[in-house]
């Protein structure tokens, strides 16, 4: 489980990442993430979207669980202020290596876009 400060909670934050952010996809899922201007200093946030295409409520939650925990993970490599947002495709509830491969090109993909950015 992610720490509270570090969960993503209000659809407008959702769509402001999604919409303004940079994109990074994979086969597995899409990777959005922006840094927010506004919160100086504030901890990373990020949150997750697993679609009924994923599969069933079973299938759905646990691409949430290894989602959250892989993603955990990498808090500390992210920059400050940054806004994530991980959007599972299909393909996410398949073999767990797979998604933990995908999700860590994915996340250098975006981290290398938002220094760039910047």
């Amino acid at each position: 489980m992610l720490p509270a400060p570090h969960r993503m909670r209000s659809s407008g934050e959702f769509a402001r990442t999604i919409r303004a952010g940079v994109r990074a996809g994979r086969p597995s899922l899409v990777v959005h993430a922006r840094l927010d201007d506004q919160a100086t200093g504030s901890p990373v946030r990020v949150g997750f979207v697993v679609s009924k295409a994923v599969g069933d409520a079973v299938s759905r939650n646990r691409v949430k669980r290894r989602l959250r925990h892989l993603v955990a993970g990498e808090l500390d490599t992210l920059p400050a202020d940054c806004r994530l947002v991980v959007r599972a495709l299909p393909a996410a509830s398949g073999e767990p290596a797979r998604l933990a491969g995908d999700l860590s090109d994915a996340l250098g993909r975006v981290r290398r876009r938002l220094g760039s950015a910047s």
